[in-house]
């Protein structure tokens, strides 16, 4: 029982940290152009070196 008294709030800790983490990349931007790094592995780069 000693040991859910100490992992109860650790997990709760961890939890809390995700969240935090989840907010700030929003309130960044982190998730604005989701549709851009789909397209943007399409896109040929070696045209220089083919050259």
């Amino acid at each position: 029982m000693n040991g859910l008294a100490v992992l109860i709030p650790i997990a709760l800790g961890l939890g809390m940290f995700g969240l935090v983490a989840f907010f700030w990349a929003l309130k960044r931007g982190q998730f604005e152009d989701l549709d851009g790094a789909a397209a943007r592995i399409l896109i040929d780069e070696d045209e220089d070196s083919a050259a």
